[in-house]
């Protein structure tokens, strides 16, 4: 089959791989509908994370259809249409029962593989799934595969940032980052009753967007972008921060978007070795730092049905749509967000 490699920084393909089986009875078998490209698959595309065994099937978010299943798997069938979290889960264990289906004991993230331990992605014809009964949802016929897939990443890690802040009625939210997660974690806080919610980015085009999900649009160029924000809510800041970036500078603005005693909550990947505020400062403000990544099989059904509401335009998330055969260059125009680019998906 074909798949999308990873070789080394900078450097993906595709390629003839063989094709996945089933090696435990509770696998299925999908035929991919639609990939998509998420920014934590940056990380090692641009050297940023590292481990990755070259030869590793990229990707982790999936729409497609079961084509196998082993003697175990009781909820599946061939021709069945599902969504997958980015990371496979039992549903039994500790952290599974706790809502933090992220840490499973048996669970793995799909589009990992080092030293030669892990489970390839989901940039590729076919895709392994282990787990199957608990990690998969199903779909309608008529769920559109591209916003679908939003749903077991992307709406699901927004809505994350927003529960981990303890975003509520009437509050003043800030979101900073207007990718796609940012553009979820602003339908998320709406959705949760916040009166106001600002979004930061430094690219007009996502600015707009998050207008149309319902977002404040500021520019953190500006001289006044904390500022804006911090007069909206008398001098005090925002109740809760929502930090979709992943880098210094947005921690750095989270920081200071947020008021004393506020939340901010972390869903974007650092790499960074330290964190861009200090104790102190977390100290000096009352404030609650949380991160992790997120649950996303815990949350799926719920951002799956936030997706198919159609209260936000979750359909303008995905700006492109390539062929699996020219993936590398999907790979280029999303690390560099030419042509307006806001997020790519593969059409095996």
């Amino acid at each position: 089959m074909r798949a999308l490699t990873f070789q080394a920084p900078g450097d993906v393909r595709v390629e003839r791989v063989p094709e996945p089986r089933i090696e435990a009875p509770g696998d299925v078998l999908l035929r991919v509908e639609l990939a998509g490209l998420c920014g934590s698959d940056l990380h090692p595309y641009r050297g940023d994370e590292v481990g990755l065994d070259a030869g590793t099937v990229m990707g982790h978010e999936v729409v497609g259809e079961v084509v196998d299943s082993g003697p175990e798997v009781a909820r599946w069938q061939p021709g069945d249409r599902v969504v997958a979290p980015f990371t496979t889960s039992c549903g039994t264990c500790f952290p599974c029962r706790s809502g933090l289906s992220s840490r499973c004991e048996r669970g793995q993230l799909f589009g990992w593989v080092e030293h030669g331990q892990g489970l390839h992605g989901t940039q590729a014809d076919l895709l392994r799934v282990p787990l199957a009964d608990t990690t998969l949802v199903a779909l309608a016929p008529d769920d559109a595969g591209e916003t679908a897939v939003l749903a077991g990443d992307v709406a699901a890690t927004g809505l994350f940032a927003a529960l981990s802040a303890g975003v509520s009625a009437g509050q003043v939210v800030a979101v900073v980052g207007c990718g796609p997660v940012g553009l979820a974690a602003v339908a998320a806080a709406r959705e949760l009753g916040a009166e106001r919610v600002f979004a930061l980015d430094g690219v007009p085009e996502r600015r707009l967007l998050a207008e149309a999900f319902g977002a404040e649009p500021v520019d953190p160029g500006s001289e006044e972008a904390v500022a804006t924000v911090i007069e909206a809510t008398g001098g005090r800041g925002a109740d809760a921060v929502l930090e979709a970036v992943g880098s210094p500078a947005a921690t750095r603005a989270a920081y200071e978007l947020a008021r004393v005693g506020a939340a901010v909550a972390s869903v974007g990947v650092h790499t960074e070795a330290r964190l861009a505020i200090t104790p102190s400062e977390l100290y000096d403000k009352n404030l609650t730092y949380r991160t992790g990544r997120c649950p996303a099989r815990s949350l799926l059904e719920r951002a799956l049905a936030l997706v198919r509401s159609g209260r936000y335009p979750y359909e303008r998330i995905v700006s492109h749509r390539l062929p699996l055969a020219e993936a590398p260059r999907a790979y280029e125009i999303f690390d560099h967000k030419l042509d307006g680019c806001t997020k790519a998906v593969l059409v095996p």
